[in-house]
């Protein structure tokens, strides 16, 4: 994940003065307030507070349970220096700072809380004290807006786009910070890395409208680029940025294209190369009073919802809170668009249903307060029954019912909803494929062998070109968009894994003996899905002398615990097979009932060498299904 800082000082303000910014009545002189942000790859945001000891005296327990109340958790509880401890020796750590730092776990989709400001303000309407502010777009005051005119040639690379005005907005070094940072988060988590929206911020003062947004051949954009001395083409940015830690990551996206997105404004200066770059002559700083917004976008709704969630966390600062002037955006066809949208929308739901989906009973003027309490505001209809529900622009998560009624259940309390018996009883069964194989896996321990647990995912090389077939027989499920070339494909056996898996314990003394049993994955057109799983065990003996005769043993008990007999019609058998796997006349197939099940045999020189093993080995793996 990418980790940044954000911080929010009160200043010279007294104590006093801090807890009423803060929505809080705590004990102990006002100092800092920082909070750290990091997004991580299992779409959970990590919000890190640091509360100074001199700032609140809270409890652990008192802040774990405000997290909780709010709908978030309290992950962890650590310092600057335990991390740096942690992750690079305690020598690194050296020097570090000791202050506690909470680390908490937000949900993905609550853009909201991505920002100090937007976290804070959401725990003083939580707490009731303070209403939820409105949002409001503005014209500007010489009664012309911003305009951003889209040409037609952007519509095959990035073709929509979005902007407004932050107005006599008021910058600190805390204040600019959090402003970065939130782009910064915004474009790795609803942005997709800048894949879907790209954000530019722009000083209003630097440059003159209207601005025009085009594709162009990248030897026709010329410009300083953000932080640079002098200008590039694009081409040479491209090249200048591959060995970026930073940039490096979002060149994909543009540089195969014939033509790269640019926006100028009306004297031909370059505001931004989205998604790459924003130009040096635009950037902001602590003196930027007016800022300009620009998102580009192959994803609308997405670039509403991130202008949206930019200008209401921050439009708190401009000498008008809460207004944001708007911008009108030009389309080829000649449509105009004012934007931000900063729409509100009423949503109808009967008290009824809320009590029916939480399993407790509350009055309709209940919830209205606790739903007011999420920054919902919400009123009893006429009838007593219904209540309307408005949804503010930054609540972008909300999107169905149920998702009010689970804001409903965090104000509500988890901890306050009664338990109940269920008024259905059922009784619970193992599925019996599962249940026969936890039977089979501790027999097999019993046998001396060591279960291993491998990855599903493997490469194209592991399951053909180690073992000697070609791809296209093995009925393979491909990833589209594997992130590794280890992890390109389904495994079709579960042999390369537990190869892969005694190479890298190829110190360990002899004989290593080793079992897996878990699902491989084939195609199957006559499947929903295209398709199916399939249960198999596979065992693996290595040593210095083959051990067939410790794979067989192994195979007759376990078709002994199985109850199948030795018996070509009504048991089980093994005859010679032929397999490239396998060394040539030292490889048998495993027939039950007439149906092959699978094989077993002693491992071919080259796949041995493939896998990086020097001693032979043995090998046996069935498919544990048609025992069921």
């Amino acid at each position: 994940g990418v980790l940044v800082t954000l911080t929010w000082k009160p200043g010279g303000e007294s104590h006093a003065d801090c807890q009423r910014e803060a929505g809080l009545d705590l004990p102990g002189p006002g100092q800092d307030l920082h909070s750290r942000v990091a997004v991580c790859s299992e779409a959970i945001v990590m919000i890190i507070i640091c509360l100074s000891a001199l700032l609140f005296y809270w409890a652990d327990e008192e802040f774990d349970e405000l997290c909780f109340e709010f709908g978030l958790e309290l992950d962890e509880i650590t310092s600057e220096k335990d991390i740096i401890s942690k992750e690079r020796g305690d020598r690194k750590a050296e020097g570090a700072s000791d202050v506690v730092l909470y680390k908490i776990d937000v949900p993905a989709n609550r853009y909201d809380l991505l920002c100090l400001e937007g976290l804070v303000r959401g725990l003083q309407v939580f707490k009731e004290r303070k209403e939820a502010p409105r949002y409001k777009r503005i014209p500007p005051a010489n009664g012309e807006p911003q305009r951003l005119i889209i040409t037609e040639e952007t519509a095959d690379v990035r073709p929509h786009a979005v902007a407004a005005v932050l107005r006599n907005i008021k910058f600190t070094a805390e204040r600019y910070e959090s402003f970065i940072d939130l782009q910064d988060k915004l474009h790795q988590n609803i942005c997709r890395k800048r894949s879907l929206v790209a954000i530019g911020t722009h000083d209003l003062d630097t440059i003159t409208g209207p601005f025009t947004y085009r594709a162009r051949p990248p030897s026709q954009i010329k410009f300083k680029p953000l932080n640079q001395t002098k200008e590039f083409t694009a081409s040479e940015l491209m090249d200048l940025y591959r060995t970026d830690s930073h940039l490096r990551h979002y060149l994909h996206i543009i540089e195969n294209e014939p033509v790269y997105p640019v926006i100028y404004d009306s004297n031909g200066l370059v505001l931004s190369m989205p998604p790459i770059i924003n130009g040096d002559h635009s950037k902001i700083s602590l003196n930027t009073r007016n800022v300009f917004i620009e998102c580009t976008a192959t994803d609308l709704t997405k670039a509403k919802i991130v202008l949206d969630i930019l200008v209401t966390m921050f439009s708190e600062y401009c000498e008008k809170p809460f207004t944001v002037e708007g911008a009108e955006v030009i389309y080829p066809c000649g449509k105009t668009c004012l934007y931000p949208e900063l729409a509100y929308r009423m949503e109808m739901l009967k008290a009824s249903a809320i009590n029916k989906q939480l399993g407790i009973s509350e009055t309709p003027s209940s919830f209205a307060k606790l739903l007011t309490r999420m920054c919902l505001k919400s009123e009893v209809m006429e009838d007593g029954k219904q209540l309307e529900i408005e949804i503010p622009p930054t609540r972008a998560d909300i999107i169905h019912a149920c998702d009010i009624v689970e804001d409903a259940a965090v104000a509500y309390g988890y901890n306050n909803i009664q338990m109940t018996i269920p008024k259905t009883y059922t009784i619970a069964n193992q599925v019996l494929l599962n249940k026969l194989s936890e039977l089979l896996r501790q027999d097999l321990a019993a046998a001396g062998f060591t279960e291993a647990f491998t990855f599903a995912l493997c490469s194209v090389e592991d399951i053909a070109d180690k073992l000697g077939v070609p791809i296209s027989t093995t009925r393979a499920v491909h990833i589209a968009n594997p992130k590794t070339a280890e992890f390109q494909v389904v495994r079709t056996t579960l042999l390369p894994g537990l190869l892969k898996t005694i190479t890298s314990n190829r110190k360990m003394p002899l004989p290593l003996k080793l079992f897996e049993i878990s699902d491989i994955v084939v195609k199957d057109p006559t499947k929903d899905v295209g398709a199916r799983n399939q249960r198999h065990l596979c065992a693996v003996y290595y040593n210095k002398n083959p051990g067939f005769e410790v794979i067989h043993g192994l195979l007759d008990r376990t078709m002994q615990l199985l109850g199948v007999c030795l018996d070509k019609q009504h048991g089980y058998h093994i005859k010679a097979s032929e397999d490239p796997c396998f060394f040539p006349g030292r490889c048998a197939e495993v027939t039950v009932r007439g149906q092959s099940v699978g094989k077993l045999g002693v491992l071919h020189p080259d796949v041995i060498t493939k896998f990086e093993l020097t001693v032979p080995c043995s090998a046996l793996e069935i498919n544990i299904e048609p025992f069921l």
